[in-house]
């Protein structure tokens, strides 16, 4: 995969409370993912940008919503998140991301 696509695949960090239960506990990270990412892309982006070993990827598609206005309706973007297990003792600390 070359460099660019590494910085294609993954869009953002997801920060929600579910994400941070999921950090604690089960060492698992979730990720803004462009949406014709496949896992096996997905790890190869993780393990290269934060230089973790990557155990498991499961990704879904977040359906956007159908928003009303005085205009009418208009849709939000339809998005794709990944769920990424890291190895035991692996840590990603996104503040001080090489």
């Amino acid at each position: 995969m070359n460099q660019e696509r590494i910085f294609q695949v993954l869009v953002a960090p997801h920060v929600s409370e579910k994400a941070a239960v999921l950090a604690d506990s089960n060492n698992q990270y979730v990720f803004k993912v462009a949406v014709n990412a496949t896992k096996a892309e997905i790890k190869k982006s993780v393990e290269q940008l934060f230089k973790v070993k990557v155990d498991a990827v499961q990704t879904l598609k977040v359906k956007g919503k159908v928003k009303r206005n005085k205009y009418g309706q208009s849709a939000k973007p339809t998005w794709k998140k990944a769920y990424v297990r890291l190895e035991q003792g692996q840590d990603i600390d996104f503040a001080v991301a090489e």
